[in-house]
């Protein structure tokens, strides 16, 4: 096997473990905060303390991931436009510190729930009130995050795009998904009431592209020819 695939088999596989993570975080997460009740949700996360702790390691994991996987996919996609690739980099590497972060404020819910002496001051109800305003905050943190997974997914369709050793196909889906993440980003600040998850039907474009690079690869012939042509 070519060293070149070699890289887009395990481009594929990091690709891959994030959807899985997240997939398993969402569901944990979602089967313990309940919208809306505070108290509910205090004492839920109290009642599957380790399964929330898992959903913030995952998350975690996933930042971890993705920092490796971007700077593969830039060994993969450099041959086609190295400035365009360094774009990639950037956009997505600035995600990273802001996702993770974020998840502080997850960590302050269990900080608030732990009984700790200095809490005593709280009442219940209080301690309560602020785990909800922090796991709301930690939903406003993921979506200034969709900034930058949006952005960076255009240089990343554009290079799949061009390449020729990848279908130009993924790097339509994968540029589509840029719109996507972005509009939910706009939509969620501008015009809190109304509800949209178009990401959700945007996205595609990244788990094809993921799937195509673990079963598939990439043209090696093309690939070869478009580093010499760059070296």
């Amino acid at each position: 096997m070519n060293s070149i695939n070699k890289t887009a088999r395990v481009a594929g596989i990091l690709y891959l473990i994030p959807w899985i993570l997240s997939l398993l975080a969402f569901f944990l997460r979602e089967g313990i905060i309940v919208p809306g009740d505070a108290a509910a949700t205090a004492n839920s996360i109290m009642a599957s303390e380790s399964s929330f702790r898992i959903s913030i390691v995952s998350d975690l994991i996933v930042q971890v991931a993705f920092i490796f996987l971007v700077l593969l996919l830039y060994q993969i996609l450099k041959p086609v436009n190295k400035n365009h690739a360094k774009l990639m980099v950037i956009l997505f590497l600035v995600s990273v510190p802001i996702a993770m972060l974020n998840l502080l404020s997850q960590s302050a819910a269990l900080i608030l729930l732990g009984g700790a002496d200095y809490l005593t001051g709280f009442t219940t109800a209080q301690l309560h009130t602020q785990v909800m305003s922090f796991l709301d905050l930690h939903e406003q943190g993921i979506m200034i995050a969709y900034i930058f997974w949006g952005l960076w997914l255009f240089p990343l369709g554009y290079l799949v795009f061009k390449s020729g050793f990848l279908p130009r196909i993924l790097g339509i889906y994968v540029m589509i998904g840029c719109f996507g993440y972005l509009i939910d980003f706009a939509t969620y600040f501008l015009i809190p009431n109304f509800e949209t998850t178009i990401n959700m039907f945007t996205g595609w474009g990244e788990l094809l592209l993921c799937l195509w690079l673990l079963i598939k690869g990439v043209n090696v012939k093309q690939w070869e020819k478009l580093a010499t042509e760059s070296a």
